[in-house]
């Protein structure tokens, strides 16, 4: 009489367990209308390939990876790192080895983005943005930018200080090539420091990337650094009129990276190759402004969606690459200094 109570109550455990297992695949992006545009183009055509799917957004930082991995809760799967937390990942063990053999093959990727524990999801740019409706005749590079009498009011930052250090130089006057060579340096540093000084009652940070144009919106800052897929999805969406300055921008790489002990990495996978693919790719920049990774993609591209973005040749011509590996060897004691600095 009591076999089939026990029986069921057996077969309820084992589901319920079994149920707490298999969860859909987790991916995490940015946020905001880049993360609105990766739905439209690979998050939403990938459900309909038949894996359950949720996607869900983060601000980075490498501590809330460790705390996930190390901890055992690892709940996300797939997540867009930057450069320098690609690294730092990799090195601590945080991320799976990279299996491009179900990704389409190396080749298939522009040679940056490929790394023994990520692939390149996005080429994007760090630039100077203001509103061509309130400037008619804005900053045209980060000299202007701390120009506080002939553009007066707030300025916006991200919260750190990668990024903001080379600005500074910038506007010290340091050639854009040679901004990482005077940074390797203490001296260097503190020069940076001191420019930023310069700044200190005028400025208002940000931490999400879909902050910037909401500061311009609002009229809160006068000018800003900024992602520069962000602005052009702004202009895109809501009619704004913001310009980007391109002179002295920081382009890097994206990444997608697969968590450790994931109990979805076949299902990571399968989303990896689904957004690595060219033909997928190249719809990326019809709705915001940044470069694609697949080397076939490129060509795919259409014309219109080429002017905005950070891969144009026109827009590269005074840009440099951001050196993850000088914000790898110095992110802690330099979002250490800068902290204390934002304090005082």
């Amino acid at each position: 009489m009591l076999r089939k109570p026990l029986l069921l109550a057996a077969a309820a455990m084992l589901a319920a367990a079994g149920g707490a297992s298999a969860r859909d695949l987790t991916v995490v992006s940015w946020g905001g209308a880049y993360q609105d545009a990766q739905r439209q183009v690979y998050f939403e055509p990938f459900r309909k390939t038949g894996t359950k799917m949720v996607d869900e957004s983060w601000d980075g930082g490498i501590g809330v990876l460790r705390t996930k991995v190390q901890a055992g809760n690892a709940n996300w799967d797939v997540v867009q790192v930057e450069a320098e937390e690609l690294v730092l990942g990799c090195e601590e063990g945080l991320f799976e080895k990279m299996d491009f053999s179900k990704i389409g093959g190396k080749d298939q990727y522009l040679p940056a983005g490929v790394h023994d524990c990520g692939v390149g999801a996005i080429v994007y740019d760090f630039i100077l943005a203001y509103d061509g409706d309130k400037l008619k005749d804005g900053p045209k590079s980060w000299k202007d930018f701390w120009d506080v009498k002939k553009f007066p009011g707030k300025r916006g930052l991200r919260q750190g200080p990668k990024s903001n250090l080379e600005f500074a130089l910038m506007a010290d006057g340091v050639p854009p090539a040679d901004v990482y060579k005077v940074l390797a340096t203490e001296a260097g540093v503190d020069r940076a420091f001191k420019k930023l000084d310069e700044l200190r009652d005028h400025l208002i940070f940000w931490k999400a990337g879909a902050q910037p144009p909401q500061l311009l919106a609002s009229g809160e800052v006068v000018m800003t650094s900024a992602y520069n897929g962000r602005i052009s999805a702004a202009n895109e969406k809501d009619k704004k009129n913001f310009k980007i300055g391109w002179d002295g921008a920081l382009f890097t790489i994206d990444s997608w990276v697969i968590l450790k002990g994931t109990p979805n990495k076949d299902a990571a996978y399968k989303f990896l190759d689904f957004v690595g693919r060219a033909e997928n790719q190249a719809k990326l920049p019809d709705f915001i402004a940044y470069g694609v990774t697949n080397k076939k993609a490129i060509d795919l591209i259409s014309a219109k969606a080429m002017p905005d973005l950070p891969t144009n040749p026109k827009n590269m011509a005074n840009a440099i690459e951001l050196d993850a590996q000088f914000w790898i060897d110095n992110i802690d004691r330099l979002t250490e200094r800068f902290n204390k600095w934002a304090a005082k």
